[in-house]
């Protein structure tokens, strides 16, 4: 598996031919897909923290992360996407998942859970969430419960 830069388009084309409950995003700060042969397996794009609360100048968030199902192919996209934010000055990358998402892709590329955040009783779309995890693109009410929120940290930033 080799890793290949991808255009916000090319990164978008796959997640939204293979993403289960999320749309395309907006914008990017970079993606990167995984390649097996000739063929793209998968795709991980890295924008600003939807949260506005999260620094958004040192802070990179993984806002899709799609594969087609390569094994380990989750993993190998987490690490080179904190690799890359961490070459990019980043200080922290973060994602959010679902509980029905274990996170042992996130374990083995190196991070940590660190909260299980939860909307309030109006949802992620009320006032008090408007700018929490994932909220744009979501495809249907496939995620309205508790999302996980994980980390990798550089330099000693914490």
């Amino acid at each position: 598996m080799i890793a290949v830069p991808l255009t916000l388009k090319q990164a978008n084309e796959i997640v939204a031919r293979l993403h289960r409950h999320h749309r395309p995003v907006v914008g990017h700060r970079f993606s990167i897909g995984a390649m097996v042969g000739a063929v793209l397996v998968g795709a991980i794009i890295v924008g600003r923290p939807v949260a506005r609360a999260c620094d958004q100048t040192y802070t990179f968030e993984v806002t899709r992360l799609v594969t087609d199902g390569t094994k380990n192919a989750c993993s190998f996209l987490y690490a080179r996407a904190a690799r890359a934010a961490e070459a990019m000055g980043a200080r922290r990358i973060q994602t959010y998942t679902l509980p029905s998402e274990g996170g042992n892709s996130l374990r083995a590329a190196g991070w940590t859970l660190e909260t299980v955040v939860s909307p309030t009783a109006a949802g992620w779309n009320s006032r008090a969430h408007q700018n929490d995890a994932p909220l744009f693109g979501i495809k249907a009410d496939t995620v309205g419960g508790d999302k996980a929120r994980w980390a990798r940290t550089f330099g000693g930033a914490s």
